[in-house]
């Protein structure tokens, strides 16, 4: 009789790169993804694209955009087509050279996010502000549009 290590076919290259110590499974099920490393919350759930708030006032919408760690310098945001586009890009580079050894650390992030915008809003009057890492925009409705209300609709 002879004792051979199990191979799980279910993983065929989990052998290859994990020991008997290291739970490649639990690993990326619960350590990494559920405990908070990558942040639900900002990314709302999508890779690359950030949180993202919208409300309706009477004459006007507003939008927060969360995009912490950027300055108003690496954002580009152009309306065409009936579509407001937010793109954003940074990177990063530090360098640390001491006698015996040199550190070189580089960074890149960036997203770009999308929003068909109402017909009835006035496209050549959006206002955008940038603080605290929240990217806001003011966008005024027309006139005729402030001026409808709600109808209440009777159910029968």
């Amino acid at each position: 009789m002879t004792l051979v290590r199990f191979k799980n076919r279910n993983r065929p290259f989990s052998n290859l790169i994990t020991s008997d110590f290291f739970d490649m499974e639990d690993f990326f099920d619960n350590r990494f993804w559920k405990k908070g490393l990558v942040n639900e919350n900002f990314w709302n759930g999508r890779s690359g694209e950030p949180a993202l708030n919208i409300r309706e006032e009477d004459r006007h919408f507003e939008i927060e955009l969360a995009a912490p760690g950027f300055e108003k310098k690496d954002f580009d945001v152009s309306i065409e087509n009936g579509y407001l586009t937010i793109k954003a890009e940074k990177e990063d580079t530090e360098e640390t050279k001491k006698e015996n050894y040199t550190r070189k650390e580089f960074s890149y992030n960036s997203f770009e996010r999308s929003l068909l915008l109402p017909e009835n809003v006035l496209e050549d009057k959006i206002k955008a502000k940038y603080n605290d890492g929240i990217l806001s925009f003011k966008v005024l409705k027309k006139e005729e549009a402030k001026k409808l209300k709600p109808k209440k609709v009777e159910i029968a």
